[in-house]
């Protein structure tokens, strides 16, 4: 009689544990989904910004700098 009661019991453990893991994954994986789409897309925007910083800052050396000539092509050295 002992004995079913404790297998009994270590059958309704594992059980619980099971579902209790299940609902955990499933709680972490929902919680994290969107928290992982606002970080992306405010590194979206960051990029974005730098892409943005950069381009303006090449143009402004681009419109301080003389026009260079195109050098002379080499003749074949054959």
């Amino acid at each position: 009689m002992i004995l079913i009661f404790l297998v009994g019991l270590q059958l309704g453990a594992l059980v619980g544990a099971v579902f209790c893991i299940r609902y955990l994954r499933r709680e972490i994986a929902a919680d994290i989904g969107p928290k992982l789409g606002r970080m992306q897309a405010q590194l979206d925007n960051l990029e974005a910004a730098l892409n943005l910083a950069l381009l303006s800052r090449y143009a402004e050396l681009g419109e301080r700098l003389p026009p260079q000539p195109l050098p002379r092509p080499r003749p074949p050295l054959s």
